[in-house]
């Protein structure tokens, strides 16, 4: 019998409208699996179960139910709750509690959410040591990062889902790595008050769900708008280019495999699937977001390096002094580039359906640093929505995901191909 707690949100939200499941009977399941599981995932950051109860009772005594009512919702810890710390894992703002929702977090909440913890992230959401979370395959892997335990407690059922922030790769990689759905919207389509700043040009909320129909669902709650009407989809006859990126000598067999497998499983679905070789600007895009992460970096962080400069760690303290010395003219190039770059992709992109990338270099790795971004900055540099897809296995049966983009401002279009795609690739793509 399934638990509550490993309901999708899509589904739980069925029961509770024919009363057969309670805002409280389901946060009392996820906190039961919070119980038997945090000494080995260690995904939260903050938890009081008290307040998770109060919460949830006083949502059931709602004459009103919102659409997202009882749904137990995970926020990083970067991100402002207005009952809970956010202390971004740092001890500059040990037991800070800015009583404030962020504004992602008051739409939740308005749409009848229970807010229900916060994750861990790495420092500031900006390096890739620091957490505590680990992967809940294989305790002994990072789940990814920055959004380590929005990622993890997710894919654990310990919440139904959760948000993340991304600068790289902090909300596709976790994804990937944990074998559930994320998604990164178009850059500046979910509004980003609140959340604490890394590089403006890049910062990007992020989801995650165990179901595409559950990234839908956000995606109405977040008002999120294509620039065009949004046809019905079917993979038959559709149009899928196989990009296999600037980054792709970076990718390990695992990956490899998995995009070849991807590719054939969406053939015989009926698509028509085309290799897609990005024009020579876009091999620059990698080089152009570390110049421009490390560029906006710089700035945002000179309130802590001024404030308490003792307290940063050395990679933080390496952003707020411009340890990579990059120059006003070298950032205004890369933000140029990325510009140009970016109307040339909507225009490529707009003859197919979704453009199909890996998610991630390979399996989760072991240890606690949390992976490299490689394989998607340039997909938020160019500000794209992307959806990350679960499915495939790699040799040591870890989760190896599979990426879809499309170009700027075709987020719930996106979503279709992914509701058409995600069953596909999660019933076959372990197949021999």
């Amino acid at each position: 019998m399934v638990r509550a707690n490993e309901l999708t949100a899509t589904h739980a939200l069925r029961l509770m409208r024919t009363g057969d499941l309670s805002a409280e009977g389901l946060a009392q399941a996820c906190l039961e699996r919070v119980r038997e599981r945090d000494a080995a995932v260690r995904g939260w950051a903050y938890l009081d179960p008290e307040l998770v109860l109060r919460n949830a009772r006083e949502l059931d005594e709602r004459e009103v139910k919102g659409p997202l009512h009882g749904i137990p919702i995970a926020v990083k810890d970067v991100i402002l709750t207005e009952d809970m710390p956010t202390e971004h894992n740092s001890p500059l703002y040990k037991g800070s509690f800015p009583t404030i929702d962020a504004s992602c977090v008051k739409t939740l909440r308005a749409a009848g959410a229970l807010i229900f913890g916060k994750t861990d992230t790495t420092e500031f959401a900006s390096v890739t040591r620091g957490g505590t979370a680990r992967n809940p395959l294989d305790p002994s892997r990072t789940p990814g990062g920055s959004s380590s335990g929005s990622a993890a407690v997710v894919a654990d059922f310990q919440a139904t889902i959760a948000l993340g922030t991304q600068t790289a790769g902090s909300t596709i990689r976790p994804g990937s790595f944990c074998g559930i759905y994320a998604m990164k919207p178009t850059w500046g389509a979910i509004n980003r008050e609140g959340l604490k700043m890394l590089a403006l040009s890049l910062d990007t909320l992020g989801l995650y769900a165990r179901s595409a129909e559950d990234l839908d669902l956000l995606a109405d709650v977040f008002a999120l708008e294509d620039r065009h009407h949004v046809a019905p989809f079917t993979l038959r006859g559709a149009r899928v280019a196989a990009c296999r990126s600037p980054a792709w000598d970076k990718v390990e067999p695992a990956t490899r495999g998995a995009f070849e497998r991807g590719i054939g499983l969406l053939r015989e679905a009926g698509a028509e699937v085309e290799p897609l070789d990005l024009p020579p600007a876009f091999s620059s895009l990698p080089e152009h977001h570390a110049t421009v992460m490390a560029g906006e970096a710089h700035v945002t962080f000179l309130s802590e390096i001024r404030a308490q400069p003792e307290l940063l760690n050395e990679d933080i303290a390496a952003l707020a002094n411009n340890s990579k010395d990059v120059g006003k003219s070298a950032l205004l190039a890369a933000l140029d580039a990325a510009a140009e770059c970016r109307i040339a992709f909507d225009t490529i992109a707009a003859g197919y359906d979704a453009v199909l990338t890996p998610s991630a270099r390979g399996e989760a790795p072991k240890g606690t640093t949390t992976g490299d971004a490689a394989l998607n900055g340039i997909w938020t540099l160019l500000h794209t929505p992307v959806v990350q897809i679960p499915g495939f296995k790699g040799p040591s049966d870890m989760p190896v995901g599979l990426s879809l983009t499309s170009p700027r401002y075709t987020d719930r279009r996106l979503l279709q191909v992914a509701k058409a795609i995600g069953p596909l690739f999660e019933s076959r793509g372990s197949e021999a």
